[in-house]
């Protein structure tokens, strides 16, 4: 087994009475892709605001390589990459300078950030368009820079939040297999927040959150097999609830 480059135990998260995440209990291992499927108002982006640390739970523990989000928060912070859901580059700048900003928060030195933003861009394929503004490239490829700019610092653990919303079907394929080409290459541990089901037909494993509660985690033949069902769309709408 691979260790768990994330830990999380038993996190509750409540906005006044209404609890948005009840006592969730989840860990990925190094190499593992894991999607985390929930219609809208599961807890989903309750659940990638508290692994960012932008919001503190109010009961459980984060751990990202062993280092407690409440208590060594740098250093949980600095093994994890993220692509939020909403569109984070500055438009006016190249492809390049976008990278660059990035690198100098982490405290990249030029030589080596400038090395890794080539090698990240050729991976995705764009490193032609490196002194073109964002503003000229399509949704997809600005999508494909925010997950250079994610793994610039090399980060163990990626967070890619609701990151294919508004992408067309080919975009969203591309982006897809780049991230799975980090697990399986990299090692990078990876957990994919959607409520697209197909985005998790190459998952290791898919968890099913639902009212701020998992009810499945595991792989995608145990979980049609627990609900008799014949694909993940309909395993997904039984166990939620929401089969017409």
């Amino acid at each position: 087994m691979n260790p768990a480059v994330l830990e999380v135990s038993g996190l509750v998260k409540r906005y006044g009475d209404k609890t948005a995440l009840d006592a969730i209990d989840l860990s990925i291992a190094a190499g593992e892709m894991v999607v985390l499927l929930g219609p809208n108002g599961a807890g989903k982006s309750t659940l990638m605001q508290l692994l960012t640390g932008l919001f503190v739970a109010d009961q459980g523990s984060i751990r990202v390589l062993g280092h407690d989000m409440r208590s060594d928060a740098s250093r949980a912070l600095a093994g994890l990459g993220v692509v939020f859901q909403q569109f984070a580059l500055d438009l006016d700048l190249s492809v390049r300078a976008n990278l660059l900003f990035h690198a100098d928060l982490h405290g990249l030195p030029r030589r080596l950030a400038l090395s890794r933003i080539a090698e990240g861009l050729e991976a995705v394929g764009l490193q032609a368009d490196a002194s073109r503004p964002v503003r000229a490239l399509s949704g997809g490829n600005r999508r494909k820079v925010e997950l250079v700019r994610a793994m610039l610092h090399r980060p163990r653990l990626l967070l890619m939040d609701e990151a294919t919303v508004g992408l067309d079907p080919v975009s969203r394929r591309q982006l897809t297999q780049v991230v799975i080409d980090l697990c399986r290459q990299s090692g990078v541990a990876t957990l994919w927040t959607t409520h697209l089901v197909d985005e998790a037909a190459q998952a290791d494993r898919v968890l099913v959150l639902h009212r701020g509660q998992v009810l499945f985690d595991g792989a995608i033949p145990v979980c049609l097999q627990r609900t008799g069902t014949d694909d993940l769309e309909s395993a997904f709408l039984q166990l939620t609830g929401l089969a017409p």
